[in-house]
């Protein structure tokens, strides 16, 4: 070997070493420095005025308290211990109900090849065409005779109208509401679930589904959440559960994920995902929640804009005024009809609107459904009559039902306290 070549290798083994040294130094002196940090840094304390709302166990609500609880390995939500019959513990969490196609159901791909790369950088629209950048021009410039008003006060601004002092109500489209009503009446078809989905659940009941969507009306005062969010969450759980059998454990993650994706459509400021985390007292981890989130978005095809009976209460009441107190008493109502399934889920928003409308107004004014509305719905009383009769029993025995966040969300005084009024032992149909 020359001496050269010799020397050239040493210089290289050289550089090595120095290199390895330094290293070892770098690491020897972050060591102490990141052991120091983590003892500097504080505890991370619970905030006090958040409240825990706990996992649901078994048919029943656990109450968590303030602070949150350690997980446990053993908490099983909405599941039962050492009981035979809820073995069922090797079959799948989800299944997909393929006997029946829904429109909501996951679609799936018919041999459909995946696009290539060359033709989807070619369909991109970031792609700059020169030709098009050629065809772009600077406007020109407008010649505005001398004589005309140039204020800065805009001709549109309905505030500056003569004797138009009263703001404009974004919600009352007179010119729009025929058509909006119809748009909305075939949209609710279309984004109806399975009145009897719940035959094809093999691990959850009825009284499960109201347990969770209990649950959900305290998550949506805890966070100040719209009427509307409450409503879209419910929807999307009862279609998710109409074309997947969901185990027990994994409901309450469903309607969790559910209450995300109402809160992300309708909410201006929706709550994290780790308030989601939060509230559930750690039962999930956050990268459940958001899978969770998939799932429910692939299963409803992403469509989430799905009309509601809080919609269609705010259209008979633009339509037809009440009083503040009787809006109240059909707004909760409407509530009450989403905790139970069985009979609600075979009627339309649409329907179960009116009748809590024709069941307020009786109520409170002893009057029924007014003419100017049979003909904006088409819906007459006697059509409407099981629908009415139904909600009338549930609004008898709200008092004893085993859910109760909906009464005590509409006794307070925002709301008229309209929980507090008795209901009529018998309806008098016009």
């Amino acid at each position: 070997m020359s001496t050269s070549h010799r020397s050239q290798t040493g210089s290289t083994n050289d550089f090595h070493n120095n290199q390895e040294n330094m290293l070892s130094r770098l690491r020897g002196s972050l060591k102490p420095r990141a052991a120091e940090n983590q003892e500097n840094i504080p505890p991370k304390q619970p905030v006090a005025h958040r409240t825990v709302l706990g996992s649901l166990q078994g048919n029943q609500r656990s109450k968590a308290p303030n602070q949150r609880a350690g997980k446990q390995e053993s908490s099983q939500p909405l599941s039962c211990k050492n009981d035979d019959s809820c073995k069922v513990s090797k079959q799948p969490t989800f299944q997909i109900h393929v006997d029946e196609p829904v429109g909501a159901c996951v679609k799936k791909h018919r041999g459909a090849e995946a696009p290539k790369v060359q033709e989807v950088e070619e369909a991109s629209p970031l792609k700059v065409d020169n030709a098009v950048t050629r065809l772009r021009q600077p406007l020109a410039a407008l010649n505005i005779p001398a004589s005309m008003d140039m204020s800065f006060d805009s001709p549109m601004d309905m505030s500056l109208m003569e004797g138009e002092d009263k703001p404009v109500n974004v919600t009352d489209v007179p010119e729009y509401a025929d058509e909006i009503h119809t748009y909305l009446r075939e949209m609710e078809v279309k984004s109806r679930p399975r009145a009897a989905y719940m035959k094809k659940q093999p691990d959850i009941t009825n009284s499960m589904r109201a347990i969770l969507v209990d649950w959900l009306v305290e998550v949506g005062e805890e966070y100040k959440l719209q009427n509307e969010t409450l409503y879209l969450a419910v929807n999307y759980i009862d279609r998710f559960l109409s074309s997947m059998s969901v185990l027990r454990g994994k409901l309450q993650l469903v309607g969790t994920a559910a209450m995300l994706l109402a809160s992300k459509f309708e909410e201006i400021y929706p709550p994290e995902v780790s308030e989601f985390v939060y509230i559930t007292d750690d039962t999930y981890t956050k990268k459940q929640v958001l899978r969770m989130e998939q799932l429910v978005l692939k299963v409803l095809s992403f469509d989430l804009a799905a009309p509601t009976i809080n919609q269609f209460l705010t259209q008979y009441f633009l339509h037809h005024s009440i009083g503040e107190q009787a809006r109240s008493l059909a707004m909760y109502l409407g509530e009450l009809s989403l905790v139970d399934s069985d009979p609600f889920l075979k009627y339309l928003p649409s329907q179960t609107a009116a009748a809590a409308y024709i069941l307020a107004n009786a109520t409170l004014a002893g009057a029924s459904w007014p003419k100017p509305l049979v003909e904006k719905t088409g819906y007459t009383v006697e059509e409407l009559r099981p629908c009415v009769e139904d909600l009338h029993q549930m609004y008898l025995n709200a008092a004893q039902h085993a859910q109760q966040s909906i009464r005590e969300k509409y006794k307070a005084a925002k709301h008229q306290e309209v929980s507090l009024i008795d209901p009529p032992a018998t309806l008098q149909f016009e």
